[in-house]
């Protein structure tokens, strides 16, 4: 019997919907979102780091008056506990997806011959 990979799919979609991780940050970008100050300093933060990222990915250099505003930023964000905590929730469900795509992937490691799946 085949199975449909797109019905796995969206069957693993509804399962993150539902898990602790996804509820968990869900619930914090709510609360972000829900206070004004800490919206507009939270937006400020991840347009800074968008930028960033698009001149690393178009080979641009970065600054030296970017970086340091970066991490201003950065420290300024982790100082609001609300946007603190939002971001250690990202943090776990960024490593849920990590692990996810390991096992998505595993069976293309293997039949390529990743070292690490060699026995």
């Amino acid at each position: 019997m085949a199975v449909n990979t797109y019905d796995s799919a969206y069957d693993l979609e509804k399962a993150i919907r539902n898990s602790t991780e996804y509820t968990e940050l869900k619930q914090l970008y709510d609360e972000v979102n829900s206070d004004p100050s800490a919206k507009t300093m939270f937006e400020n933060f991840r347009n800074i780091q968008l930028q960033l990222q698009e001149k690393q990915m178009t080979g641009q250099e970065i600054t030296q008056e970017e970086v340091e505003q970066a991490q201003k930023t950065v420290a300024l964000v982790q100082q609001h506990e609300s946007i603190s905590k939002l971001m250690e929730a990202e943090q776990r469900m960024s490593m849920v997806i990590a692990e996810l795509n390991q096992i998505i992937m595993k069976p293309l490691e293997e039949l390529y011959g990743n070292p690490e799946y060699q026995q």
